[in-house]
């Protein structure tokens, strides 16, 4: 006697999760639910140890069951700058309609997406240096770079050999590298 498979069913917050989440495969999503922001999967593992907080399971027992962590939203300066300070880029997806306006699911987006090398927080950056953005673009026998701080504006470039370009990395420091190879 052979047994039906049973399909999963995927809550509508979940699902609606999981939509916002393809968007942003490489960032921890903060997913704004009621008073608190809340992390799931692999991105809850990864807060909890970061920022010390709970993990437990949404959905306990289910076929669904999936990895939880979150905070109160109005902690969000307490914990996003541990967050990009450990490394992480953070996407973070609010509720754009009040939840007493809507009878269906709250609609949320993506209203912040902060990485090391594009802080704004003051709690983020460092007011004695630098919070540089690099870009390193790999061309045939030339490397070209760039460097931006978005806090200050400033802007520098550059381009030439392996060497030149890991002495400009060194020197500026930068928090985050972009990199790019001709195709």
């Amino acid at each position: 006697m052979a047994s039906k498979d049973k399909e999963v069913k995927e809550t509508p917050l979940m699902k609606q999760y999981n939509e916002i989440k393809r968007k942003y495969p490489d960032a921890c999503l903060l997913f704004r639910v009621g008073d608190f922001y809340e992390t799931f999967g692999e991105d809850a593992v990864r807060a909890s140890k970061i920022l010390g907080i709970t993990l437990t399971k949404r959905g306990a027992g289910s076929a669904t069951e999936t990895a939880l962590a979150g905070f109160p939203h109005h902690s969000i300066n307490t914990y996003l700058p541990k967050l990009v300070k450990a490394g992480l880029r953070v996407a973070i997806c609010d509720q754009l309609e009040d939840p007493k306006m809507t009878k269906n699911i709250v609609k949320r987006g993506v209203t912040e997406l902060v990485t090391p090398g594009v802080s704004m927080n003051d709690e983020v950056l460092q007011s004695k240096t630098n919070n540089f953005l690099a870009s390193v673009f790999f061309a045939n026998k030339s490397i070209g770079i760039s460097f931006l701080d978005v806090s200050t504006g400033e802007f520098l470039a550059a381009q030439g050999n392996a060497e030149y370009i890991d002495k400009l990395l060194q020197n500026f420091n930068p928090s985050e590298v972009l990199i790019q190879k001709k195709q």
